[in-house]
């Protein structure tokens, strides 16, 4: 009876145990991670605010953000993506887009979240769509260059930049370059339009004339009805109305010494506006991209005015950024929800509300403006009020091979090494033969 009992109370304990451990919770598969490449240090810190919801709402996704500088993003992502290395999501510009969207790097939007692109910034969806399909979603979008001025600088030198404008054959019409040498000076305090200024030892510039496709010379070339591409997307910007364009900003730098040195600014795309947060620029043409870094950073009074005026008016480049789903992603439903997020009004908000950038979320940009407005910051001429005329932004799916030719040259170009003319001849005859 004994040895009934025990085994009675042993077959009872054991299925005790199997009831405890069917009853126990299965755990929780691991979530997938999706990594989301981008260069911009301020947007990072909204994206963060946005995935800690995103991961809320999606407890099976954790979203990781890979923050590349600018100068080294587009060095390393084409290797990454022919090697299977790259992010899962990553930021994408005019640039780059055609010859990787040729490549089948990117996802189809349409297929992967249709019926959403009427959310986002018609000129956004129009840029990024290639052979009837758009090939990212619109993250950013930047609105019309401006100029951001230190007030006390232009005050002193009795400087209007709002009325600003600059004539590379009819100097009665150039104000841009005078006003650019009362506002740059030397150590002494000697001005750039008085003797004995010292090139050699610049206490403040006047204007960032620099090799800066989005913020200067591409708004340069169409303010002087000059083009950049052709329609086909060759390169065209060797005609003489862009020749004088770039000839005008290569001068300043090296002639009249009103800008920073092309040492500084030709792999450096940060150098000019950190010289104008330090108070050691005067006028500093940009556009959205930087308003936070200037607002957070800048420890004087100043202000936003319309982009300087040329013999065509004010034409602007207006860019648009999209993030675009790695086709070789090993994880595609994932990544679907995080570009699905990115392109709603819940995601893209923090963005907006922020300041750090302009959504291309239509339903998120009003964010933007409240959030400036509340910090007393006009942003009208972001908008119609800075003008309507634009300059098509960088096109073709070889405009990266080109650029990669033709960058150099503009290089020697800023830097007085070449003139203007046999220079962008030179640059255009081999970045045409580079996307052929």
């Amino acid at each position: 009876m004994r040895r009934y009992l025990r085994a009675a109370a042993l077959v009872l304990t054991c299925l005790l145990a199997l009831t405890a451990c069917s009853a126990a919770p299965a755990a929780a598969p691991a979530p997938t991670t999706v990594t989301v490449r981008l260069w911009d240090d301020q947007v990072a810190v909204a994206y963060a605010e946005s995935f800690a919801e995103f991961s809320r709402r999606n407890p099976d996704v954790v979203v990781s953000l890979d923050v590349v500088p600018y100068a080294d993003y587009f060095a390393t992502l084409p290797d990454a993506l022919a090697e299977g290395t790259a992010d899962d999501v990553f930021w994408l510009n005019s640039s780059y887009f055609g010859e990787l969207a040729d490549r089948g790097t990117l996802m189809n939007i349409d297929a992967v979240l249709p019926g959403r692109s009427a959310g986002w910034v018609p000129a956004a969806v129009e840029q990024y769509t290639r052979g009837g399909v758009l090939w990212g979603v619109p993250a950013l979008t930047d609105g019309r260059i401006v100029v951001y001025y230190n007030k006390a600088l232009v005050d002193a030198a009795g400087i209007d930049p709002l009325t600003l404008a600059w004539d590379p054959t009819d100097p009665a019409k150039d104000t841009l370059l005078p006003a650019a040498r009362r506002l740059t000076a030397d150590t002494s305090g000697r001005t750039a339009d008085t003797p004995g200024f010292d090139p050699g030892s610049v206490a403040h510039y006047g204007f960032n004339a620099g090799r800066d496709l989005q913020a200067v010379y591409y708004n340069f070339v169409g303010s002087n009805g000059g083009h950049f591409q052709n329609p086909d997307g060759t390169f065209a910007f060797a005609g003489p109305r862009s020749v004088e364009a770039f000839q005008y900003l290569a001068d300043m730098i090296n002639e009249a010494h009103v800008a920073p040195p092309a040492a500084d600014t030709n792999d450096n795309p940060d150098f000019a506006r950190d010289q104008f947060v330090a108070g050691r620029l005067a006028l500093f043409q940009s556009g959205t991209y930087n308003l936070k870094n200037v607002a957070d950073g800048a420890r004087f009074d100043w202000g936003v005015a319309p982009l300087v005026a040329g013999p065509a008016g004010r034409v602007s480049v207006v860019n648009s950024v999209i993030a675009a789903g790695n086709a070789r992603t090993a994880h595609p439903e994932a990544v679907a929800k995080v570009l699905a997020w990115l392109g709603s009004a819940d995601g893209a908000a923090p963005i907006g509300t922020s300041g750090a950038a302009l959504p291309a979320v239509t339903a998120a940009q009003q964010g933007f403006f409240d959030h400036w407005r509340g910090r007393g910051v006009d942003t009208r001429y972001f908008g119609e009020a800075g003008g309507t005329a634009t300059i098509e932004a960088p096109n073709g799916p070889r405009f990266g091979a080109g650029a990669r030719v033709f960058q150099p040259v503009l290089s020697d170009v800023f830097a007085g090494r070449t003139a203007a003319g046999p220079g962008l001849r030179a640059a255009q005859d081999a970045a045409n033969a580079a996307i052929r």
